[in-house]
């Protein structure tokens, strides 16, 4: 059985002040944004873009991604504990931001792009949606190298069985209920897991990227890119969380699926309703 290789979470400490990897995650995401925003502007298929247009969306997609990342926490994961503790609702540097809730905040961005861009929604969707990807692959590396957001508990036999000691909790909460993994807890010190983290690197980030990146190369209706980036992703992260542990304050909800799962369904339903309208031509 692998085990986590337990990363230093600070990359660069300079004094008192230290550079976490997962800060380092989000500055590569950006950068990849705009490195691959620069050159679809130059050869892809969709004109007008200049590298202006691109520091201005990234600036408000950043926006975005914060606020609607950590609203989207709050809301949708621990609504009534920050109804009891709503001074904590900014206290960001304890963790807790959600990927639907930061996709929200970007969209958002998106319209208030478009509108001071004279573009529409699904035009500014159509050119980003092929951008995004490896930055969420450089956020799920980043949940990696910290030991979070680990799986699901799975046989210690497989190859693919990864031990992490931030899940001591969890293991020892799990052996309680099951004679056959308290023997595996007293064995390896921890349960086998799913890396989960490298599942979604691998399926969201890296898979989804070049399959955009390929559909993108020609010029597509409009809406077909960002319908392509709502069913791909949505189907992507709906798979992965089968290896991923649910939230411990949530578990599993209705029909034995998780949140992320639930959250993502109306992303492919909504990603194949617009791409109907898409290929149909009904989008401006």
């Amino acid at each position: 059985m692998l085990v986590h290789p337990q990363f230093d979470p600070i990359a660069v400490s300079l004094g008192p002040l230290a550079v976490r990897w997962y800060g380092l995650m989000y500055l590569v995401a950006f950068m990849l944004f705009v490195t691959l925003g620069k050159w679809r502007a130059k050869h892809g298929p969709i004109k007008g873009w200049v590298e202006k247009d691109l520091d201005d969306l990234l600036f408000w997609g950043v926006l975005g991604v914060v606020l609607g990342g950590r609203l989207g926490y709050v809301l949708f994961y621990k609504p009534a504990y920050y109804l009891g503790h709503p001074a904590e609702i900014l206290a960001v540097w304890q963790g807790g931001m959600s990927f639907h809730g930061g996709f929200l905040g970007v969209l958002v961005a998106l319209w208030f792009f478009g509108r001071k861009t004279g573009r529409s929604f699904l035009q500014v969707g159509d050119f980003v949606a092929p951008l995004v990807p490896l930055g969420l692959a450089a956020g799920r590396m980043g949940n990696f190298i910290n030991g979070e957001l680990w799986g699901r508990i799975t046989s210690p036999d497989a190859w693919w069985a990864m031990m992490f000691p931030q899940a001591a909790n969890e293991d020892r909460a799990a052996a309680l209920l099951d004679p056959a993994l308290m023997a595996q807890l007293a064995q390896y010190g921890g349960l086998p897991r799913h890396a989960s983290q490298l599942y979604q690197f691998a399926l969201e980030g890296v898979c989804l990227f070049v399959i955009l990146w390929l559909v993108s190369r020609k010029a597509r209706p409009v809406g077909f890119m960002g319908a392509s980036f709502l069913i791909g992703y949505g189907t992507f992260r709906f798979i992965a969380e089968f290896a991923r542990q649910p939230d411990d304050f949530l578990g599993l909800l209705a029909g034995q699926l998780s949140m992320g799962q639930w959250l993502s369904l109306p992303m492919i339903l909504i990603g194949a309703a617009i791409m109907a309208l898409s290929l149909k031509g009904k989008l401006r």
